[in-house]
């Protein structure tokens, strides 16, 4: 007997074993990728923008999320909202996906109007006893955490993105990300899927070998090691590392700056990990040389010594300094493909060439990205081939992934499958 395509995900997240990578087919199989988008990126909250991308009334974003679309706006009263990206008409796409700037929202089709509020004022030809208020712009669950813009496409959006905001709003409120400028935007279509995508990202086993640029302000300790496999001279400085860690943190925290860490994750609705990491080297930014890129430092900082708040999510990572801020954001493009989009945000008054070099802000994660992309093209590969076989993820390195993997399954299973 044949199975549905919904029998065949489901057949294969009974088979993933704990400890152990994904099946094949859950990475590779265009059914997988649609169950994804059903569950993941339609029924969990997902970041997709900053308020930063809309920073004055009438400032538009369209967002594409798998076949569906959302457009962000800030109104008139300058409110950001977030609706789903189709006229109430005949459900033509009302914006193309990117930045844009307008006075009212009106569909290239038939010219119905909307207000930015999300109100129907005009539908030509619709007869005098047509009912306007029926047919406004269907709003979509969204919320600003620190100035980072979360979305649900579900009607019941998970209850616990309220735990994501009360802890991350004392974090990030010095930073005031949402008084910043998008300095600069980078999208990288990844050849591979977006749990590779997501996986690679949730490890730095990888980073020495693969990350020069990277690993001058990043500490590839922080992520875990084998105890048993350092030389004498290396358990010493992991020891020292993580003696100074306690103390920093400590510090950080007396100071107003919390910093430990936080894991919400298996058993959760909304996965994320956030804890202040420090920065290697001069100790400030993840720049060439770790020094700031940027002179105006962000919201209220004073200081460049408070390390990087490191945010994990569903579907984002970001790195949030004293002088700037990189978001990062992936969308599901097919079974094989994952677009990454960057965001390098600075103070909104600091000026380019005056306050911040682009390349001095940009080089390093533009660097990580390409490498980033040429592992997970090459993760993806070995996935298609017949020759795959879900292998074991390091106790001490890679517990993240298997956290990950586990609340992926859970999430799925949740949800019918």
């Amino acid at each position: 007997m044949l199975q549905s395509p919904k029998d065949e995900v489901s057949a294969l997240l009974r088979a993933r074993q704990t400890g152990h990578s994904l099946p094949a087919g859950l990475y590779t199989r265009p059914e997988a990728y649609e169950a994804d988008l059903d569950v993941i990126f339609h029924r969990h909250w997902i970041a997709v923008a900053v308020e930063a991308d809309v920073p004055e009334e009438g400032d538009v974003y369209g967002v594409d999320i798998g076949r569906s679309s959302i457009v962000i706006l800030r109104d008139d009263a300058g409110t950001v909202r977030a609706f789903h990206n189709v006229c109430s008409h005949r459900g033509a796409k009302l914006v193309d996906a990117g930045h844009s700037t307008i006075g009212k929202l009106v569909c290239p089709y038939h010219q119905w109007i909307y207000e930015l509020d999300g109100e129907l004022i005009e539908a030509p030809h619709m007869g005098k006893d047509f009912r306007y208020d029926l047919h406004h712009l269907r709003p979509v669950n969204m919320r600003s955490i620190g100035g980072i813009l979360y979305v649900c496409l579900a009607d019941e959006a998970p209850s616990d993105i309220e735990t994501l905001a009360e802890i991350m709003a004392p974090r990030l409120a010095p930073y005031d990300l949402a008084n910043t400028k998008v300095a600069y935007e980078s999208e990288l279509v990844e050849e591979g899927n977006w749990k590779l995508t997501m996986e690679n990202n949730r490890e730095c086993y990888h980073c020495a070998s693969n990350h020069p640029e990277l690993c001058v302000s990043f500490i590839d300790l922080d992520f875990g090691f084998d105890p048993d496999q350092l030389s004498d001279e290396d358990r010493e400085e992991a020891a020292t590392h993580g003696k100074m860690y306690e103390e920093r943190t400590n510090a950080w925290e007396r100071d107003g700056y919390p910093s430990r860490a936080i894991e919400h994750t298996v058993g959760k609705e909304t996965n994320f990990r956030t804890q202040r990491l420090i920065i290697a080297g001069a100790g400030e930014s993840q720049t060439p040389d770790a020094l700031a890129a940027s002179k105006k430092l962000l919201g209220t900082m004073t200081r460049k010594d408070t390390g990087d708040i490191h945010l994990w999510g569903n579907n984002s990572w970001n790195h949030v300094m004293a002088d700037h801020a990189v978001i990062f954001t992936i969308f599901p493009l097919s079974a094989d493909q994952t677009l990454v989009r960057t965001k390098w945000l600075v103070h909104k008054d600091a000026v380019e060439s005056v306050d911040y070099d682009l390349e001095h802000l940009t080089s390093v994660w533009k660097a990580t990205n390409a490498q980033d992309a040429a592992l997970v093209a090459r993760a993806h590969a070995g996935a298609h081939s017949v020759g795959y076989r879900p292998g074991p993820y390091s106790k001490f390195t890679e517990g993240a992934l298997d956290d990950f993997s586990t609340w992926y399954v859970e999430r799925m299973n949740a949800h019918g499958y």
